[in-house]
Order: C-alpha cells, then sequence, then structure tokens
C-alpha cells in the first residue's frame, strides 16, 4: 500500500477570509479613517510582533493593534484592545473552501492546517468551515510562527509523511511558499489578489475551486 497523501494548509488568508476579518474590525473602531490603508499597515507591523516569538496568537493580535493605533495617532480604549482576538472566531470561510476540502477528503486526501494561531481560536474557524481535518499545528505546539520552520518540522515528526506525496497550499508567499521553497516542498499558491512572484510553486490557483483536481495532478492517488 503507497503512503497517504497529505495536503497541508495555512488556514487565514487561505481557508478563511483574514483581510475581511480584519479590516472590518478596523473599520468598526476607526470608521472616520481609511480601513484598506489601516490594514496595510496592520499588515506591516504583525509579523514584527511575531519574529522571534511564541507568545500566544491572542496576544499578537493585542500587540500589534496597540503598535497600529499607536503608529497611526489613534485613541485605542483599554476595554478594546482585544476586539481583533474576539472578533477572529466569527471571521467567515471563503465560500469555495468547504466543498474544496470535502473533496479532498473523498479522494483519499489527509488534510492537516499549519497556523499561525491559538488552537481554540483555530478550532473556532475550523467549525465554520465544516470539514474534518487529520491533524492541525498551531504556533503553540510549533513554538514559533510561520515563516518559521518550526510548523513543517513538527507535521513530519508527526505524520512521518512522504516528501513526495506531500503538498502545502496557502495564500501568503512570506509566511509559506518562501519556507517550502527553502524545504524543498510541494507549495501550491491560491493567489486571490492576483499578485507578482518569483517564488517558485507546483502550481498557482486563483481560489480553492480547481484544488481537488490539481494535487491528483501533483501527487496522484
Amino acid at each position: 500500500m503507497s503512503d497517504p497523501r497529505w495536503a497541508t494548509f495555512d488556514c487565514y488568508g487561505t481557508l478563511i477570509d483574514w483581510m475581511s476579518g480584519i479590516r472590518d474590525t478596523l473599520s468598526e473602531l476607526w470608521p472616520e479613517r481609511d480601513a484598506e490603508l489601516l490594514l496595510g499597515a496592520y499588515h506591516e507591523i504583525e509579523p514584527e510582533v511575531q519574529r522571534g516569538r511564541s507568545v500566544p496568537y491572542r496576544q499578537v493580535l493585542t500587540e500589534a493593534l496597540d503598535r497600529l493605533a499607536r503608529r497611526e495617532g489613534l485613541h485605542l480604549e483599554e476595554d478594546d484592545r482585544g476586539t481583533l482576538a474576539d472578533s477572529l472566531p466569527a471571521w467567515p470561510p471563503f465560500p469555495e473552501v468547504p466543498k474544496a476540502l470535502a473533496a479532498l477528503r473523498e479522494r483519499g486526501w489527509r488534510l492537516a492546517i499549519l497556523s499561525n494561531t491559538d488552537p481554540n481560536l483555530l478550532d473556532a474557524s475550523l467549525s465554520l468551515i465544516g470539514v474534518p481535518v487529520d491533524l492541525r499545528i498551531t504556533a503553540a505546539e510549533a513554538g514559533s510562527y510561520k515563516p518559521a520552520h518550526g510548523h513543517w518540522e513538527r507535521f513530519f515528526e508527526e505524520t512521518k509523511a512522504a516528501r513526495a506525496r506531500h503538498a502545502h497550499v496557502a495564500a501568503s508567499s512570506f509566511h509559506d511558499i518562501a519556507p517550502c521553497r527553502d524545504l524543498g516542498l510541494t507549495a501550491v499558491w491560491i493567489n486571490r489578489f492576483g499578485e507578482r512572484s518569483e517564488l517558485p510553486r507546483a502550481a498557482e490557483l486563483p481560489d480553492l475551486a480547481d484544488l481537488p483536481d490539481s494535487l491528483d495532478r501533483l501527487v496522484p492517488g
């Protein structure tokens, strides 16, 4: 019997609409400001908060929101510091995601989530998706935040998965596609916003709708 096929996934931005979740929260906090500009600033700040640390993601969200407010000269009430973390469990999955993950399971793929978040927050998001996964590794288990390699190291340690029977699926070139290059892993880039990148990838898709067929071509059953 051949080794099982494993598909690992980033969650936020790939399966869950991370951008809209944060943008909507920033818009509610500061409706007078351009939410897109604030989102761009937040996108720069969060990796700085994560770098070289293994603190809970709830703390990352809180610190990043604090830094954003200070950087942009915005007032943030003490009671609002945890707003991003409190809103995360309600961030919606992209509409095609449940069907695509269910199709992969039907085709015999094993699914794992490698996410820069906390276990309880990820569990809430997976509940919204509604498709069971075989393994989930968060920053708490990895002891680091991507693009550090801890998530993948922990995944291969726990599953003994054959690298030739594995593919990683993600939207972030910084957090996921670049480390896949460094580790020599098969990567599928979910490029929802038509971005450009010179990073190598085995496939590039605008969303997950055609992912089951793409993964079957990359790793035949």
